[in-house]
């Protein structure tokens, strides 16, 4: 099978796009009860790493957005950090370019 060529401004637009439609704020309680479904249990690699995140910025303000192929974020803007995950599948910190897409997005109001 050969292998599928991306156009990565083409992705980065389509999530963009989705990013833009579906951001909301999102309250810290809301933010917990996500981060015990995402991690179960206690010895997740990842639980350590979002919850710590939520207690370093608990008095920030968070945005949670999805994106169609299934990425969702957390950004603090407060702080301009943010996380990435997809369900069952991979989870990180935001790189600089996933940043200023939301700090954009939501300084823009969409």
């Amino acid at each position: 099978m050969p292998p599928e060529n991306l156009n990565m401004e083409e992705v980065t637009q389509a999530r963009r796009k989705s990013i833009a439609a579906s951001i909301r704020p999102i309250a810290i309680d809301e933010l917990k009860s996500l981060g015990n479904e995402l991690f179960p249990t206690f010895d997740h690699p990842w639980r350590e790493v979002f919850f710590n995140f939520l207690t370093e910025n608990a008095s920030a303000s968070f945005y949670y957005a999805t994106t169609d192929d299934r990425i969702h974020f957390i950004y603090c803007h407060t702080k301009e950090k943010g996380l990435w995950f997809m369900p069952g599948s991979g989870m990180g910190p935001l790189q600089a370019k996933g940043l200023k897409i939301l700090k954009e997005v939501v300084q823009s109001g969409k």
